[in-house]
C-alpha cells in the first residue's frame, strides 16, 4: 500500500476537497552504480577539500555562497535561506481552467497522484467528474518545500493527477534551433501521411512496452554476480545518411505507391553521348534487314 508524502486541500471559489498527495512513479526502479576501490572492494567516500588551504575539511566548516561575479560569492547562513523560502501553504489553490490543449506538453515535469483525505470524497468525485465533462483542466499554485510550483489538476480514470510544470523561463525556445527551410512537396506529404495511418492506433497501450534497457542492464548485472564475465558485442551505431526521401517512403510503405510518378532526383547525372548514340542505333528485328541493304546500297554507289 502505498503512502502518502504530503497532505492538503484543493481550494476553488469557496469549495475545499482535503487530499493526499502520492508519487506517481517508483524512484526505486532506477538501476545505480557506486564508486568502490578496485583493489580493497571498499566504497569510497567522498570529502571536502580546499583547494586553497589544502587540506580536507568537516561540514561545520562550510556555508553556502552565491557566485554574484567570477570567483566572488556573498554568504549566507542557514537562517538567511530559511527566510528566503516560500512559505508551505499545503493548499492548491486553482486559478483557472483551461481547455486541455492549452498546455503544451513540454511544460509537463513531475506527476503526482491526488486521492481524497477524510470527509472529501463528495467533493473530490465532484471535481475529477466537471473536469471530465468539461475537457479542462485546473491551473493552480502550490507551495511546498520552500518552493512555489505551478500545477495542473487533470482526471485520470477516476482519480486526479497533479502535473507540476516548468516555469516559461525554464523552457528553451524553439527558435534558437535552426530548423532549416525545407520544401515539402505535395506527393511527399501524401505518402508521409499514408505511412503514419498505417502504423496508426486511437489508444495509448503502455503495457505493450518495456524499459529494453533496463532489462538488459539487470540480466548483465546478474550474470556478473554469478561469476561471469560481461563483453561489448554490440555493433557501432551507423551513422545517419542522407537518402532519397521519395525512396524511402515507398519503401517504408512496402513498395505500395501512388499513381503519381516519383520526381526526378537532382542528384541525377545526364547521359552520356555513348548512351545516347547506342540508344538511337537499336532498331526493331523487322527494321534491322533494311538498314543493313539501306548501308550496303550506299557502299557500292561509292
Amino acid at each position: 500500500m502505498p503512502r502518502p508524502f504530503a497532505s492538503g486541500s484543493i481550494a476553488f471559489g469557496l469549495v475545499s476537497i482535503p487530499v493526499k498527495l502520492y508519487s506517481a512513479t517508483e524512484a526505486t526502479e532506477r538501476i545505480s552504480f557506486n564508486m568502490i576501490h578496485t583493489e580493497c572492494g571498499s566504497r569510497i567516500q567522498q570529502q571536502l577539500f580546499c583547494p586553497k588551504d589544502e587540506r580536507t575539511i568537516s561540514r561545520e566548516e562550510t556555508s553556502n555562497g552565491y557566485e554574484f561575479a567570477k570567483g566572488q560569492y556573498v554568504l549566507f547562513t542557514e537562517e538567511e535561506l530559511k527566510a528566503m523560502e516560500e512559505k508551505a501553504t499545503q493548499t492548491i489553490e486553482i486559478s483557472e481552467f483551461l481547455p486541455q490543449t492549452a498546455i503544451d506538453p513540454i511544460y509537463f515535469q513531475k506527476a503526482n497522484y491526488l486521492a481524497p483525505d477524510k470527509g472529501g470524497d463528495r467533493a473530490y468525485a465532484l471535481l475529477s467528474k466537471a473536469l471530465q465533462e468539461t475537457g479542462r483542466w485546473a491551473l493552480a499554485k502550490y507551495a511546498a518545500r520552500g518552493k512555489g510550483y505551478l500545477v495542473v489538476i487533470r482526471p485520470l480514470g477516476k482519480g486526479l493527477v497533479m502535473q507540476q510544470l516548468f516555469y516559461p523561463n525554464e523552457i528553451r525556445a524553439l527558435e534558437e534551433l535552426d530548423l532549416g527551410e525545407a520544401v515539402i512537396k505535395d506527393n511527399e506529404l501524401k505518402m508521409a501521411v499514408q505511412l503514419a495511418e498505417m502504423s496508426a492506433s486511437d489508444e495509448f497501450r503502455p503495457e505493450q512496452y518495456r524499459d529494453e534497457v533496463r532489462d538488459r542492464v539487470r540480466a548483465l548485472i546478474q550474470k556478473k554476480i554469478e561469476g561471469e564475465q560481461i563483453t561489448n558485442n554490440q555493433d557501432e551505431e551507423p551513422r545517419a545518411q542522407v537518402i532519397d526521401l521519395m525512396e524511402a517512403l515507398r519503401r517504408s510503405l512496402g513498395g505500395a505507391g501512388t499513381s503519381e510518378k516519383p520526381a526526378k532526383s537532382a542528384a541525377a547525372k545526364p547521359a552520356s553521348k555513348m548512351a545516347i548514340k547506342a540508344k538511337t542505333e537499336r532498331k526493331s528485328p523487322k527494321q534491322a534487314p533494311r538498314a543493313v541493304a539501306a548501308k550496303t546500297a550506299k557502299a557500292r554507289a561509292r
